[in-house]
């Protein structure tokens, strides 16, 4: 059979609808006929991924998630999941599967969590907070024993979660793998090759 990478995208989520309801006013449209589409790392994953199952699911309501939808339409898919899964969450999704593994037990043996520009607490996300995401940061600890490995990758100059959410994770996690960037950003980038390479890595060991 072939190994699994399952992999949940980033989102919006809100405490306060009024906030929502201004972004939404205010967000630049980017979908316009004629306009350059805005290619991203994760687009191109099941090419890069292809001798491996991939799961890419659309997580509800993204432009205003809640952690209950995302939660109940992740469990959808535990029915179809193996031991050694490679998890990877990039920025709300890594902020999702952080509080779903502390809260709840590892559907299957995790052979690696990938933690991509992931919040480590409410803050201000350019007008957004992280919403009912927030997880007890006490707890961030219990990560070690969900994974056999684990890793956070964030950008010195993330403009949309601070450098500093990552060293949160860092030392509640002394035990994974920091990997930092100085220009990546908040990873809205074409090409990823640093972290395609290291879930190989963990897929073909």
């Amino acid at each position: 059979m072939k190994k699994q990478v399952f992999y949940i995208h980033g989102g919006s989520a809100y405490s306060n609808y009024e906030a929502f309801l201004n972004d939404l006013k205010n967000e630049p449209i980017r979908d316009l006929p004629g306009a350059q589409p805005f290619s991203k790392w994760s687009d191109i994953l099941p090419k890069e991924l292809a001798d491996y199952d991939l799961f890419k699911p659309s997580m509800p309501n993204s432009k205003n998630a809640k952690y209950q939808e995302w939660k109940i339409w992740f469990e959808r898919y535990i029915a179809h999941l193996r031991d050694g899964l490679v998890l990877v969450g990039w920025s709300q999704g890594g902020y999702f599967l952080t509080k779903y593994l502390i809260d709840n037990p590892a559907p299957v043996e995790i052979k690696a969590l990938f933690l991509i520009a992931a919040p480590f607490q409410p803050d201000d996300f350019g007008g957004e907070d992280g919403g009912d995401f927030a997880f007890d940061t006490s707890r961030v600890g219990e990560l070690s024993k969900k994974a056999e490995n684990i890793y956070i990758f964030h950008s010195k100059d993330d403009f949309v979660v601070p450098y500093e959410h990552a060293e949160r994770f860092k030392r509640a996690l002394p035990s994974a793998e920091l990997v930092t960037f100085d220009d990546k950003n908040h990873f809205l980038i074409p090409e990823f090759p640093e972290l395609i390479e290291k879930i190989k890595e963990n897929l073909e060991n």
